[in-house]
């Protein structure tokens, strides 16, 4: 199913079909403004004001949602940097398919993380997938099949 997503995410770019949402989308820490902003606009925001490499936030949102803003997982994770509800309302989310508010909150909260893991970003991102408590308990990247290959196919994109 990611392939799938992937794929079509492919499509779409090369069809000259942008990934832009309409202000009136945007939740009330959006900037307004007419036209559209794009979701590159967004994650430089949020790289400036949480200081997270853009390309870190965007290799995020391919692989946790092919940059779907209403994506949801089976687990129930929510928007483009896929947020669990409850993770959502600590960080202040009221509507987490918001693009805005879903990729300012993902990236506070990766912030979080790479703090929490002193710099270490496979750590971070294996706590953002897995759970910090994993990692810790583990001592590293936890022994999930799937952490593991979230853990490298982020940092692939992320160094490509």
């Amino acid at each position: 199913m990611f392939r799938l997503f992937e794929s079509l995410f492919a499509l779409l770019s090369r069809s000259g079909i942008s990934s832009e949402i309409p202000s009136e989308r945007l939740g009330s820490g959006g900037v307004e403004k007419k036209g559209k902003q794009s979701f590159s606009e967004i994650i430089k925001r949020a790289s400036e004001k949480y200081s997270v490499d853009e390309r870190l936030i965007s290799a995020v949102i391919k692989h946790e949602s092919s940059f779907n803003p209403r994506a949801v997982s089976p687990c129930g994770a929510q928007g483009l940097m896929q947020l669990m509800p409850a993770t959502a309302r600590a960080l202040g989310v009221t509507d987490p398919f918001d693009a805005e508010q879903n990729i300012m909150a993902g990236t506070r909260y990766l912030r979080q993380k790479i703090d929490e893991f002193d710099g270490n970003l496979q750590l971070a991102l294996a706590a953002y997938n897995a759970g910090s408590g994993a990692v810790r308990r583990y001592g590293g990247i936890p022994p999930y099949p799937e952490t593991q290959t979230y853990v490298r196919r982020v940092m692939k994109s992320y160094l490509a």
